[in-house]
């Protein structure tokens, strides 16, 4: 495993970071779950994702990686956590404001049987809470030690500059993470959230960099999705990227490029998005410890300019 430094901080997190977004607390069994922490670690993997509404009810997720991470040292790993989307039917059960963070943080500490999070993102941007009051509140969870670091998740680029304009003018503490979408077939982030986020510090940690699957191989142009993946699912295939015919030849010319380089796709996939010095994660998703172990040689792939140059040929 290789290590980056997360943006102006001096948290160093590992290159590949395991999420339990669609897994965790809902189609992977509990035992699974566990499984895939297990590997993860082993195999040098310090940075562990969830969120408050992950799993089949609110928390659900953050109890199964509680279990999970409940052997090891809580200074040995980064662990993170989000709030934004409703929990509740509540008009305060979603957003932003300080009420809701609060109430959030709180219940997820307790979930996940921690003191504090590594990292604690807004995982959305609240149009309906003034941004002030949300970083004020950020603010002071760092202060009190529940958070270590505040992180943003999908906010518009005009908005994060906002919030770092706000936190220099009252000398609020910065944010340290962010986490977007990133792939080969969604790359909205390099026009302007990446040299935002270059200029205050602010560091990378990218969600779905193999596309909802799309970038394993596992689904093939004019072929039914296999049974039990996500795109078999009428719960998850939602999430899923473009899937038109362009997308799937594209797909096929990336997949040629790999057997030139005798690696997989997903490992390509996930070395290309770790050639930029911005990302210090990518996030994966797994259901089986194997699908782990497979993601983690992509670590140390490097890719030299000729073929990135023939990748964004390809996805020109």
């Amino acid at each position: 495993m290789e290590y980056r430094r997360l943006g102006k901080s001096g948290l160093k997190v590992s290159e590949i970071a395991l999420g339990s977004w669609l897994t965790y607390g809902t189609v992977t069994e509990k035992q699974q779950s566990i499984a895939c922490v297990k590997q993860a670690y082993d195999l040098g993997i310090n940075h562990f994702d969830c969120a408050n509404m992950y799993g089949a009810a609110p928390h659900a997720a953050e109890v199964v990686l509680a279990e999970a991470l409940a052997p090891y040292n809580r200074e040995s790993y980064v662990l993170t956590t989000k709030a934004y989307w409703p929990v509740g039917k509540g008009p305060n059960d979603r957003g932003l404001s300080r009420k809701h963070l609060t109430e959030q943080l709180d219940m997820s500490l307790k979930a996940l049987k921690v003191d504090y999070v590594d990292i604690f993102y807004c995982h959305r941007y609240d149009p309906d809470t003034d941004l002030e009051e949300t970083l004020r509140a950020l603010d002071d969870f760092v202060a009190q030690g529940k958070v270590l670091y505040a992180g943003l998740s999908e906010w518009p680029a005009d908005k994060i500059a906002q919030g770092v304009q706000i936190q220099k003018e009252l000398r609020l503490r910065k944010f340290a993470a962010s986490q977007p979408i990133y792939n080969m077939l969604n790359r909205y982030i390099e026009n302007a959230v990446i040299p935002i986020c270059d200029e205050a510090g602010i560091g990378q940690v990218v969600f779905s960099p193999l596309a909802q699957g799309l970038l394993t191989g596992k689904y093939k142009k004019g072929a039914p999705a296999p049974a039990g993946s996500r795109a078999s699912n009428p719960n998850m295939n939602r999430f899923l990227e473009n899937t038109s015919e362009e997308t799937f030849n594209r797909i096929d010319k990336l997949s040629a490029v790999a057997q030139k380089l005798e690696i997989s796709l997903p490992q390509l996939a996930l070395a290309w998005v770790l050639r930029l010095p911005s990302v210090a994660s990518a996030l994966i998703g797994a259901t089986r410890p194997e699908q782990v172990v497979e993601n983690v040689k992509a670590v140390g792939v490097k890719l030299d300019q000729s073929i990135q140059d023939e990748i964004e040929a390809i996805l020109a």
